[in-house]
């Protein structure tokens, strides 16, 4: 079978769920048996969205081999279970650096270097790249709007695309918006018209049209845009909002979607097997009442998208444990001592420090480690939140008052996380961070190997400091435990309190790995002892 390719672009505004659709469309061709792999092309000019701003962007998603992407990787992965690569996540920074890198090396002969073909083609490269591999079907979303200037080049490769295959091995969705005008007590196409005229401006005739609607569409209304729009009325789809996220799919099957992509792309229409995403969702919908509190303390919360994964992987464990869990973000910039870390959190089950970089919100997060350290609170830290509880520690343990980070004070007598040798090394040669997937080996009789149930595990990293070594046998003498390390043992993964009712911190995210069918051990077992 020939490699398919599936586009998703949107129109009229942002924010309508083309991730979303990408998604569940991938989990709805994986279910029949298909190999799917998912792509984001995003226009802006950043190389990668690592030295973006979480309040701006939101988080930053990391895949196995290291790459810093958008954030609707971590729905891809989430929906689909298929682990992507850095190929997944393509931005016109990335674009534009590798097409004058090539330039500079002569590669292109002496021609004048143009955005058609030379930036076309090399967006054509990253589509193509899936061919000759075991992926069936690639399904990639193109980000922001039909219209914006930044993605015509991304438009007009896809468009080419189009052209250099069979009919039947192309196929393009477009995620558009019914507004609906309380006063009249209507739908509106006019928008949706508008959009699919500027799609087929650029030369692509949209084949299937995702309309975002607040009720459902009138049998009339398909078909005035299925005549104004020219597409089939089967092909207009309606995009409903659902009361749980993971619901999506399921609803685009009721809606057809799934079949209407296999009818185009001439694909075996195999019978959906939905039954267990159907259990699960219907495990969800009936959870009982009982609610867990989790506080997330960080700096990022004026955007809940730069928790997105750790925000997600809270309620995979809340539907493993069969609750629901409240998450509240708590700004570690307003903790300021030990009393208002009392009145912020004292009404929560659960505290999660999350990752982050830079000084700014730190204090505050180590008084609320304390706090949880103090008070026997579950807690978790991921990353930082690890790097702080070290720190807290050393501190208020270990009774080194200036004990710190090299990241925040470069001048600390006690850097109890501080930058390797090593990793200085690396640094020179252009490195910055260890980023992607590293090997842990968990110690035996740990609080990690009863939760991870096994001695060597996998997590994905994104971070520049590690524990410093020359203070293992002080902290661990002091009733911290080492429980995890990199398998030659120089890099501290995983801490633990076993005194505490439940305290561990892994220097790792494991958030990114986290499906809502099969959760993050860590976060599955951090909800069960906040619940109890």
């Amino acid at each position: 079978m020939s490699t398919k390719y599936i586009f998703v672009t949107g129109g009229v505004v942002s924010g309508l769920g083309k991730g979303i659709t990408a998604a569940s469309l991938g989990r709805l061709l994986k279910n029949r048996g298909y190999k799917v792999a998912n792509q984001k092309f995003d226009p802006y000019i950043n190389v990668d969205p690592g030295t973006m701003n979480p309040c701006e962007h939101g988080e930053v998603f990391v895949t196995d081999d290291g790459a810093e992407t958008d954030l609707d990787l971590g729905h891809y992965e989430r929906f689909t279970d298929e682990s992507l690569s850095s190929n997944s996540s393509i931005t016109t920074g990335k674009i534009y650096s590798e097409v004058i890198e090539r330039e500079r090396k002569g590669d292109y002969l002496g021609k004048t270097v143009q955005v058609v073909p030379h930036i076309t083609n090399a967006i054509k490269e990253k589509v193509y790249k899936f061919k000759d591999t075991d992926v069936d079907i690639v399904i990639t979303e193109i980000g922001g709007t039909i219209g914006d200037i930044e993605s015509l080049p991304f438009v007009e490769a896809i468009r080419q695309i189009g052209l250099e295959n069979k009919p039947e091995d192309v196929m393009y969705i477009h995620v558009t918006l019914l507004p609906y005008i309380h006063g009249s007590n209507e739908l509106k196409s006019k928008p949706t018209q508008h959009s699919a005229r500027e799609l087929q401006s650029y030369g692509i005739k949209p084949d299937v049209l995702v309309c975002r609607s607040e009720i459902p569409i009138p049998d009339g209304m398909k078909d005035k845009i299925a005549l104004f729009c020219n597409v089939r009325k089967e092909n207009v789809i309606q995009n409903s909002t659902v009361e749980v996220l993971y619901e999506v799919p399921l609803m685009l099957e009721k809606e057809g979607l799934a079949k209407v992509a296999c009818e185009h792309l001439n694909l075996k229409n195999k019978a959906p097997k939905n039954e267990k995403w159907e259990k699960m969702i219907d495990k969800i919908k009936n959870i009982p009442d009982k609610t867990v509190n989790i506080a997330i303390v960080g700096k990022y919360v004026s955007l809940e998208d730069s928790y997105l994964s750790v925000v997600e992987s809270l309620k995979h464990g809340g539907f493993a444990n069969n609750v629901k869990v409240n998450i509240e973000f708590v700004d570690s910039e307003k903790i300021t001592d030990d009393a208002s870390a009392e009145k912020k959190l004292k009404k929560y089950d659960g505290i999660l420090v999350p990752g982050g970089f830079g000084n700014r919100g730190t204090d505050g997060k180590i008084i609320a480690i304390k706090y949880a350290r103090e008070n026997n609170v579950p807690f978790l830290g991921i990353c930082l939140g690890m790097q702080m509880a070290v720190v807290e520690f050393a501190k208020d343990v270990l009774g080194l008052k200036d004990a710190d980070s090299t990241e925040f004070n470069s001048r600390t007598k006690n850097p109890v996380i501080h930058i390797m040798e090593t990793q200085k090394e690396v640094k020179k040669k252009g490195g910055t961070m260890r980023l992607g997937a590293y090997p842990c080996k968990i110690k035996k009789g740990s609080l990690a190997e009863k939760i991870y149930g096994k001695e060597l595990i996998s997590e994905r990293h994104r971070h520049r400091f590690e524990f410093n070594n020359d203070y293992r046998k002080q902290i661990e003498k002091a009733g911290m435990v080492i429980s995890g390390t990199s398998p030659d043992n120089t890099l501290v993964e995983m801490i633990e309190i076993p005194t505490h009712k439940f305290f561990i911190a892994g220097q790792f995210h494991p958030e990114f790995k986290s499906r809502p069918d099969h959760p993050a051990p860590l976060f599955k077992e951090f909800i069960k002892a906040s619940s109890k």
